[in-house]
């Protein structure tokens, strides 16, 4: 009787996993699907929220990640320069996302201990310069990763390998398997299946597009940061937290106008 009672107890435990797995399940396919709705098709969410009635062009429809309906230059209406400019518009985010984990990633190791660069070389605009140093131009100020003391060597070797690459991106096809799609490849490059199921990888291309805007306007910052006070992102950072009212945009900006010292 009493292996009866276990077997029952042990068939409830299993089956209320299950349920409980199953419920996990629907609600995570439930919140993929909002999401899908959300940024996709007439009802995704537009640029001007509730007072988009009348702003959004006919021929921006939601079928595409980002799309807002934000075009008031019309630069998009012709449906060959749209394809193209959302091309643009991708690899350009993607390089965003690398240049900026790049412009941040050196100085944070060197100002927490990290790694010692010996140098400036970490500040992202100085970094180019220490191929030009006696001991030429270490990764992560480590010679046995990659110790670069050719130029043209390291330019040749870009010039090969981002050629290549990109040669196969366009053509849709290379010496590893793709899915044959230029913008979205998968296969070879999905190594953990992120974009297996097909609404999981409509909600990330979704996110990919909105980090990738924002880190095209982050490297431009870094761009104007650096030509403005030379100094590194973080170093502005710290010096605004220190003194907001002295150390910001607009104070700096006022030494540009005619006739300040």
């Amino acid at each position: 009787m009493s292996a009866v009672a276990s077997s029952a107890r042990f068939t409830s435990r299993v089956f209320a996993r299950k349920t409980a797995g199953g419920t996990s399940r629907a609600k995570a396919s439930k919140q993929v699907v909002k999401a899908s709705v959300e940024f996709y098709g007439p009802n995704r969410a537009k640029w001007l929220g509730p007072f988009s009635d009348g702003a959004v062009p006919s021929y921006l429809k939601g079928e595409y990640p980002g799309d807002y309906g934000w075009d008031t230059a019309g630069l998009s209406a012709d449906p060959e320069t749209f394809a193209r400019y959302r091309e643009i518009e991708l690899i350009h985010s993607r390089w965003a996302l690398l240049g900026a984990l790049g412009i941040l990633t050196p100085e944070l190791l060197q100002r927490n201990g990290v790694v010692d660069f010996g140098d400036d070389s970490f500040v992202w605009f100085k970094a180019g310069a220490a191929i030009f140093n006696e001991d030429g131009l270490n990764y992560l100020g480590n010679p046995s990763l990659i110790h670069a003391q050719s130029i043209v060597a390291v330019l040749l070797t870009q010039i090969v390998l981002l050629g290549a690459a990109e040669a196969y991106r366009v053509q849709g096809e290379g010496p590893v398997e793709t899915s044959g799609d230029t913008l979205y490849p998968g296969g070879f490059f999905d190594p953990l299946g992120l974009g297996d199921d097909p609404d999981t990888l409509a909600e990330l291309k979704v996110k990919e597009i909105k980090n990738g805007r924002l880190a095209q306007v982050s490297v431009f910052g870094f761009f104007v940061q650096a030509l403005v006070t030379g100094k590194s992102p973080l170093q502005n950072l710290e010096d605004h937290l220190a003194d907001p009212w002295n150390n910001n945009g607009f104070a700096l900006a006022t030494k540009f106008v005619p006739g300040a010292n």
